[in-house]
């Protein structure tokens, strides 16, 4: 393969899937991971990516939204981590809000079958997961469904979560960094996401590591606004401490 064929691929593949990790892709191609740096660094130069920890973003992230479906395949061991931990912090939470979204209801998954929860979700994944836990009452938030999430989303939405007082929720985002703060790319997600925030007592933030200093197009909250911030231990010591003396509250898990 000549050079400009496999940036052509490398920059296809950020397009397609929202993101090209170094050590993936140095797999596949059977390449040293410096090349595929080189390649992305150039790509870079030509503004046709931005160079991220760990890989690189398409610049038309602004506006990607990877499937449901893509979304359960990739960093699997991760979002494990991250929905088992995010489940221990239920503490005496006895209704919660689970995001649109793979990670959400994989945190769903683990909370406790033993005992009452009501679970309000505008993700049918969720719903559907959880719906024959004889211990669990699932709320579905109604709306318009999106096709890549299969969540609820539009004024409908929004008006239902405003007549409710939760405990908890947990919230996840396309793009995380300290100075636009949580970033997805459709409006009326964010506007769903900021009314569960507004009638929930507590929210935690929850995202994979590749989420990080990526921005979205439209902010629906800063960092600061909630209680922790689970991740990976992907995310790099340096930049966790950072955003703990910025006063987040960040887990590496």
């Amino acid at each position: 393969m000549y050079v400009i064929e496999r940036r052509q691929m490398l920059l296809e593949h950020a397009r397609q899937t929202g993101r090209v990790d170094v050590a993936e892709m140095s797999r596949q191609l059977a390449l040293a991971p410096e090349t595929i740096r080189r390649d992305l660094k150039d790509l870079e130069r030509q503004g046709l990516l931005r160079r991220v920890y760990g890989g690189a973003v398409a610049v038309e992230r602004l506006n990607f939204e990877s499937a449901l479906s893509v979304r359960s395949t990739r960093h699997q061991a991760q979002k494990n981590r991250i929905a088992t931990t995010a489940a221990t912090f239920l503490k005496a939470a006895e209704s919660v809000y689970l995001d649109e979204g793979y990670l959400p209801t994989l945190v769903g998954q683990h909370l406790p079958a033993d005992r009452p929860i009501t679970v309000v979700t505008p993700s049918l994944a969720a719903a559907k997961a959880l719906v024959e836990r004889p211990e669990t009452t699932v709320l579905i938030v109604g709306g318009r469904v999106r096709a890549q999430t299969l969540g609820a989303v539009d004024h409908w939405a929004v008006a239902m979560l405003e007549t409710l007082v939760l405990d908890l929720a947990f919230i996840g985002g396309n793009g995380i960094s300290l100075e636009h703060g949580v970033t997805v790319p459709d409006s009326a997600v964010a506007a769903v996401k900021t009314a569960a925030m507004r009638v929930s007592r507590r929210s935690i933030l929850i995202a994979d590591s590749s989420k990080y200093n990526v921005d979205s197009f439209v902010r629906f909250a800063h960092l600061r606004e909630f209680e922790r911030f689970i991740t990976d231990d992907g995310l790099p010591v340096e930049q966790a401490v950072h955003l703990h003396e910025q006063g987040i509250d960040v887990m590496r898990v």
